[in-house]
């Protein structure tokens, strides 16, 4: 059959060279130069397939931008009101490094991080494994970057062959945010029986030896690799942030080279040199007055959809009260934040992040020993001039401006120091003295002497650098290297959205406590709080920047189940939402079961905070009994843990009936003494011995009945 002669445009030429067809041309005297283009551009194309996919891609885009340009143009004089969406942009996404198999041997380093010191090791071990193996490529992933779902996460960690895994515990033996979702997913899945045989891996573990739960992500995620058929390549790593977790990770670094060595250097490989891990150091621009960059102030909304530590809402402060009388020599604050209108939603029992600024008395003192302006106007660069990378270590920058703005909302200036950042003052000591002594703290011969005068005797960085004055790092080190982010600071939520929808409530104890050295530590977000300034009082009110973390520290789901709750001082905030959830059912008609509160503090007549409402929830039926102990009323202190033993019968029938145990505070002292007291009742009133009480309370935090939420 012949072809029927046709006008070629450029469109039908591309069309046609895609799909393979031959290009018929009208015109005999373009027919040559047509049937030219079209062979060596259908040559370049299919041999290039991505080039051919951007072409078309790219053809596709113009194509649907004129013809919604058009329809746009032709429905602007019609009498529809309906409104014409947005035009997205097609984003072609380039391939996953993970994907490339470019034939060398990969090492995955995984990371859950709350504060940033789990990434920081897990960089650092990158860092320094590059450095001995030029030969493999070493990748560090953010857990809840490393897949979207579980079956993803099966599907990649099964084509894994060495993985390292740094994995921080907090509260009552949690995962991080960012781990969360992996931790549950290995935790909770079907037997997969030995599926990890082909996997090497390691694990170092962040915690606190202080806290019950000392490194549990880490020592469980260690034992289901082993169960599932991992080989370990060294021994679990336990951090411990109590006393010098440096050394821990360098302990276990070096343990871990040996076995990496054999793993990885082939024979002919160059001989290992002695590593020195560069100071950390941002690119700086200083820009002048004239020409600064306007500074973006962060407004009530972000821009985005879901407010999470990097997208916080400014929320202002609605209302602050003093909740201990003015016989009290301590303090205690309830506040208000407005999040009417905002989007921002939580459910009770959750938690609030509030990044508060430093005192103003804390950034004068830094800016004294940095001895720069203020004013000094800059921006910081995690890579080179010429747009490379400077370190995969490196933070994120903040936004651009002036230095008193950075001290005063990026810079934790009241931690003490790590080694790391003593080196690098070092580094930048000009008194030859001082450089010296800072390198011996940091050094494994200064171990004792850093443990004693930095950890133990809890000296500030800003009080460590005010005894090496001639340390004067430059921007670009300090906020790298030797100060740390400043972290927000989480705290339950004391109210339920059923009575208080677009406010979040908070209760927070003032911190100011006389440090051995002698200074006066005041709370960062603590102080922020007793001296916020409400717009009931005042328009120009104060604001922080907050976002909500979710808890599974949440009321039955049927509520007729009996609950006890524990939580002396300020361990009554998530209660007092619980309360208020629970007011809000019996004035819809809702059937409760029975509850107890036990509350503790020192005397009635200073800090028993909330008092009348806790009053007014035993009127309503919302509270069904209020046990308080009061320490400092009678000749010996009395607790909570005494007034549960006073109650032990009645906890005991709870609990034989499906009570649900919540128990909120410290976690190095009330915790430990309600679990012991759960056990001692479980014992006595359960006839059990004491192995069988103490896994009766295990199955009781197993099967979801007895939840903490301690700090």
């Amino acid at each position: 059959m012949s072809s029927t002669p046709m006008k070629v445009s450029p469109f039908g030429l591309m069309s046609a060279i895609i799909k393979g067809e031959p290009v018929v041309v009208s015109d005999p005297a373009n027919a040559s130069a047509y049937e030219s283009v079209a062979a060596e551009l259908s040559s370049i194309l299919t041999e290039n397939r991505q080039l051919a996919m951007i072409v078309t891609t790219t053809i596709a885009v113009l194509l649907g931008c004129i013809v919604m340009l058009v329809l746009r143009r032709s429905g602007g004089s019609g009498n529809s009101s309906k409104r014409a969406e947005t035009l997205k942009p097609l984003v072609i996404k380039p391939r996953n490094e993970d994907e490339v198999d470019d034939g060398r041997k990969k090492v995955t380093i995984f990371f859950g991080t709350q504060t940033g010191t789990a990434e920081g090791f897990a960089k650092a071990l990158g860092e320094e494994a590059k450095a001995r193996y030029e030969k493999i490529r070493f990748k560090i992933v953010d857990l809840d970057d490393y897949a979207a779902d579980d079956d993803e996460y099966e599907e990649k960690l099964k084509k894994e062959d060495v993985a390292f895994f740094f994995l921080a515990t907090y509260g009552d033996g949690e995962p991080t945010d960012n781990a969360a979702r992996f931790y549950k997913w290995f935790t909770e899945g079907n037997d997969r029986g030995e599926w990890l045989k082909n996997l090497k891996y390691g694990v170092f573990g962040l915690g606190n030896r202080q806290y019950e739960h000392f490194n549990k992500v880490a020592k469980v995620v260690d034992d289901i690799l082993v169960e599932q058929g991992a080989q370990r390549l060294v021994h679990v790593g336990l951090g411990d942030d109590d006393q010098c977790i440096e050394d821990d990770f360098t302990a276990w670094r070096e343990a871990l080279w040996p076995e990496l060595d054999t793993l990885l250097r082939e024979e002919g490989d160059t001989a290992v040199t002695p590593y020195t891990a560069a100071v950390l150091e941002y690119r700086v621009s200083i820009h002048n007055s004239e020409d600064a960059l306007n500074e973006k102030n962060l407004a009530n909304g972000n821009g985005h959809v879901v407010f999470d530590a990097q997208h916080p809402y400014r929320a202002n402060v609605a209302v602050r009260k003093e909740l201990h009388t003015p016989e009290s020599d301590r303090s205690c604050t309830h506040l208000e934040f407005d999040i009417a209108g905002s989007g921002l939603t939580y459910e009770t029992g959750d938690h609030v992040g509030v990044l508060c600024d430093n005192l103003n008395e804390t950034v004068e003192e830094a800016l004294r020993l940095l001895d720069m302006s203020p004013d000094t106007y800059f921006s910081l660069h995690s890579d080179k001039e010429d747009g490379t990378p400077i370190s995969t270590s490196l933070p994120p920058p903040f936004p651009p401006c002036n230095l008193r703005t950075a001290l005063t909302r990026y810079a934790c200036l009241l931690s003490s120091p790590k080694k790391s950042a003593l080196v690098a003052l070092a580094a930048h000591a000009s008194n030859p003295t001082e450089a010296e002594r800072l390198k011996h703290l940091a050094s494994p011969a200064g171990k004792d002497e850093y443990s004693k005068w930095v950890v133990e005797s809890q000296r500030s960085l800003l009080e460590v650098m005010a005894e090496f004055p001639s340390a004067k790092p430059p921007l670009g080190v300090f906020f790298a290297a030797v100060a740390p982010r400043l972290q927000p600071r989480f705290y339950s939520i004391s109210s339920s959205p059923k009575i208080a929808k677009t406010t979040i409530h908070v209760t927070c104890a003032l911190v100011h406590e006389k440090m051995p050295t002698g200074r006066i530590h005041k709370g960062v977000c603590s102080t922020w709080m007793k001296s916020a300034v409400p717009y009931e009082k005042n328009e120009n009110c104060s604001s922080a920047p907050i976002f909500v973390r979710q808890s599974n520290f949440k009321l039955p789901s049927d509520s007729k189940v009996p609950i006890i709750m524990i939580g002396p001082g300020t361990g009554l905030a998530p209660f007092r939402g619980f309360l208020q959830e629970r007011l809000a059912l019996v004035e819809s008609g809702v059937e409760l079961g029975p509850s107890v509160l036990f509350f503790g503090c020192r005397n009635r007549r200073m800090d028993f905070i909330y008092e009348e409402e806790l009053q007014g929830f035993l009127e309503s039926g919302a509270l069904s009994e209020l046990s308080v102990a009061f320490s400092r009323e009678g000749p010996t202190k009395e607790y909570v843990q005494h007034k549960m033993m006073d109650k032990a019968s009645d906890i005991w029938n709870m609990i034989s009936e499906g009570a649900y145990v919540y128990v909120c505070g410290d976690a190095k002292g009330m915790a430990r003494d309600v679990h012991r007291s759960l056990h001692t009742i479980a014992q006595e009133q359960g006839s059990m011995d004491s192995t069988k009480a103490e896994s009766f309370v295990k199955n009781l935090q197993m099967s979801g009945r007895y939840l903490r939420d301690v700090w």
